[in-house]
């Protein structure tokens, strides 16, 4: 938009300075040719009066005559500026239509063109004239172009600031809509034109109803988890006191994998309304922190410390439930870290499992999915746990990806979560 205005303002300008060039040539001709006029008729009467005295009296800064025997100019064919200016001449003085009248372009010293011409007078001999600077701007032109690339200028950055004004609030929506798409909520100044503001007063409205509604959500769920264990725990103590061994622990089986989910949901739900401040850390303390319930199935390459600004607790739960997903389809994982082309650091999960294909690295970002061939309904598992990270780590400005890992199992790549720049 900025360029756009730079654009038609220089269009503009351009534009401009054409035009008054144009009106300059048109009346530098005009203007030569009244003073020529003018000259030749003057002189001519002087001349019968005083023939000594006419080109001294004559001459000015801008026009000198002197008088000879022979003419300046030789005869020839007058074109383009001259037959012109030879045009008005005439216009301006009829009488001299008739006369021997010879005008031709000569540089001058400074490198632009003078005009001069010939004129036979009444006892045969010749008046002989020069005029200035035929080619060049008169002062009139010159300061109206100035002043027009002055008012230019000063009309470019007007726009300029103006647009940086009307930009401002808008790029701050832009800024919040991206937050509000990665699960936050942030208060949008209502600045601006009004239609801004009401933008602005709407969108913050909307944040309001959605964190409403997501709080509804968590509480309806915490609610319905807490009625659910109850009964739950019931069957755990009525399948202890089964004679049946076998029934029992299917029963117990099947209550363990209710509460299972049960928390898997509550996590997941919990991604989307949680709150953490940025806090300078040492990262391989934390991934040494997350690996230790796994015991020696986990194995952390880098030792040294690494101090990193990042969000602790969307960090830590990202790397527990990945580690787990790590550990359920293959007997290691292993972890190391990187850099990215931008020097963001990211942190590689590699597990030793059956991988996964790579038309489906977008599929497992989705709630609840499953690969038939890598898992089935008997498998430990709600497919809640990948999608829990990937919402955290969208949420705080981290990232999420997958690849192939040396001994065929999935790799995943974890951008640590960074404040907004």
């Amino acid at each position: 938009m900025a360029a756009l205005v730079v654009g038609l303002g220089l269009v503009q300008l351009a534009a401009s300075v054409l035009f008054y060039q144009s009106i300059d040539r048109q009346t530098l001709r005009n203007d030569h040719a009244r003073r020529i006029a003018e000259l030749l008729v003057v002189s001519e009467r002087l001349y019968l009066l005083a023939p000594g005295q006419t080109p001294e009296t004559m001459s000015t800064s801008f026009l000198s005559a002197s008088v000879s025997q022979n003419p300046r100019v030789v005869q020839g064919q007058l074109n383009g500026d001259l037959s012109e200016i030879a045009s008005e001449i005439e216009r301006w003085e009829p009488g001299l239509a008739g006369k021997a009248l010879r005008l031709a372009r000569v540089p001058n010293e400074t490198g632009r063109d003078d005009l001069i011409g010939s004129i036979r007078l009444p006892d045969n001999r010749w008046l002989n004239f020069r005029s200035l600077d035929i080619s060049s701007m008169w002062p009139v032109a010159a300061r109206a172009i100035v002043l027009t690339i002055v008012s230019t200028t000063m009309l470019i950055l007007a726009g300029l600031i103006l647009l940086h004004r009307l930009a401002r609030p808008l790029r701050s929506l832009a800024n919040a809509a991206d937050a509000i798409g990665d699960g936050k909520q942030i208060a949008i100044d209502e600045r601006g034109p009004r239609d801004l503001r009401g933008l602005a007063s709407a969108m913050n409205l909307m944040q309001s109803r959605i964190a409403g509604l997501l709080r509804e959500q968590a509480q309806s769920f915490e609610a319905i988890s807490h009625d659910l264990r109850t009964p739950l725990s019931r069957q755990k103590v009525v399948a202890e006191l089964l004679e049946d061994p076998e029934l029992s622990a299917m029963l117990v089986e099947n209550v363990d994998e209710m509460e299972g989910l049960l928390a898997s949901l509550q996590q997941f739900l919990r991604a989307q309304h949680l709150t953490a401040q940025a806090e300078l850390i040492d990262l391989t303390s934390l991934v040494r922190a997350a690996i230790e319930p796994f015991g020696e199935s986990v194995s952390l390459r880098h030792q040294d410390e690494l101090l990193v600004t990042t969000f602790v607790e969307p960090l830590r739960i990202s790397l527990a439930v990945l580690l787990e997903n790590a550990l359920q389809y293959g007997r290691r994982a292993e972890i190391a870290f990187g850099r990215t082309e931008q020097g963001r650091w990211i942190i590689l999960i590699e597990d030793d499992g059956p991988g996964l294909p790579e038309e489906h690295f977008q599929d497992v970002l989705d709630p609840f999915f499953r690969l038939d061939q890598a898992r089935s309904r008997n498998t430990k598992g709600f497919g809640l746990g990948i999608p829990t990270a990937h919402r955290l780590m969208t949420r705080f400005n981290g990232g999420l990806s997958f690849g192939k890992s040396a001994s065929g199992g999935l790799r995943v790549i974890v951008t640590v979560p960074t404040p907004r720049p």
